[in-house]
């Protein structure tokens, strides 16, 4: 079975595996308790969900959670899965895109932060209709002389690396990792960085999928003396525009449901809420539920068309 990478936590659980079923690319493993399909390739629609199972018997897992375009809801559903999240024109900007779960333990749909969930949904929405309609640079602060923002090079990896390992106790993927970073850049992923003396003081990422003309935007970090300056919707208005030259149309997040930073920094930045994931994710030491957020842009001239190669 071709392993393409383990994924490391600093925390105290061991990491979790992304690998190949079929054509197919699952992520899987303790860390995260769960199996989780990144991506489907269509050929492999009728005998994922069977390979999958064999995944969650053999290890014991507690959720499955898959994303899929809409036209495989009847085969997922009919196994037990249910939809906690839809994104309109996910896939190339016509197709809905749904990030589908099936729980194989009752506690893991239970989450004890339920109402702080609440309210930071409540927060976020009384926040979206002041930047949903805002133009780019709405709500972006000024930066003194000395901080700049910028993309993010191969070159500055190591400080890159040093940031996401104090940020976060466990992460699902190893952002602490330079090498780790490296691979990223030269694949389908863009970054940007708020920096000071050379030191990045934020980060965030845009992993595309330009064969569907899709991005997630994530990896976002700030220093903890740096929060509060706005630099997350900052950096997330220098992503967009760069992952759009290259033929990117709809772009989503998948936040902590319990951060109120995060929320309303999507809501402010005119993103959609799309649904909660429960008890999905293992980051910062514990399983959390994640909170979908998208925005779908029109297309404009200039813009690359799916799939197109970067100059």
């Amino acid at each position: 079975m071709p392993v393409e990478r383990t994924v490391h936590h600093p925390g105290d659980r061991p990491g979790d595996r992304i690998e190949k079923l079929g054509r197919s690319l699952v992520q899987h493993g303790p860390a995260g308790d769960r199996v989780y399909l990144m991506k489907l390739a269509p050929e492999d629609a009728q005998d994922i969900i069977g390979r999958i199972r064999k995944l969650v018997d053999r290890h014991c897992y507690t959720k499955v959670f898959a994303k899929v375009p809409a036209g495989v809801r009847d085969l997922f559903e009919a196994d037990g899965y249910r939809v906690e999240a839809k994104i309109p024109g996910l896939y190339t900007g016509g197709t809905e895109g749904l990030f589908m779960a099936r729980y194989h333990s009752p506690e893991r749909r239970q989450d004890p932060d339920a109402g702080r969930i609440r309210e930071v949904l409540d927060a976020a929405r009384k926040a979206a209709p002041e930047a949903a309609d805002a133009e780019p640079a709405d709500g972006v602060p000024a930066l003194p002389a000395e901080i700049v923002c910028r993309p993010a090079g191969p070159e500055d990896c190591a400080t890159m690396a040093a940031l996401y390992g104090e940020v976060f106790a466990s992460y699902p993927f190893p952002i602490d990792d330079p090498a780790y970073l490296r691979r990223t850049m030269a694949a389908e992923v863009i970054y940007s960085g708020v920096w000071r003396a050379g030191r990045p003081l934020a980060l965030a990422s845009a992993e595309m999928d330009r064969d569907h003309a899709n991005a997630e935007m994530t990896d976002f970090a700030t220093r903890p003396d740096a929060r509060g300056r706005g630099y997350a919707l900052l950096l997330l208005r220098r992503l967009e525009p760069r992952a759009r030259k290259l033929g990117i149309r709809t772009f989503y997040t998948i936040a902590r449901a319990t951060s109120f930073a995060m929320n309303l920094t999507f809501a402010r930045g005119g993103y959609a809420y799309a649904g909660t994931l429960i008890r999905n994710t293992w980051i910062a030491g514990r399983l959390e539920s994640m909170n979908v957020w998208y925005r779908e842009m029109p297309r404009q001239p200039g813009d690359a068309p799916p799939g197109a190669v970067p100059s």
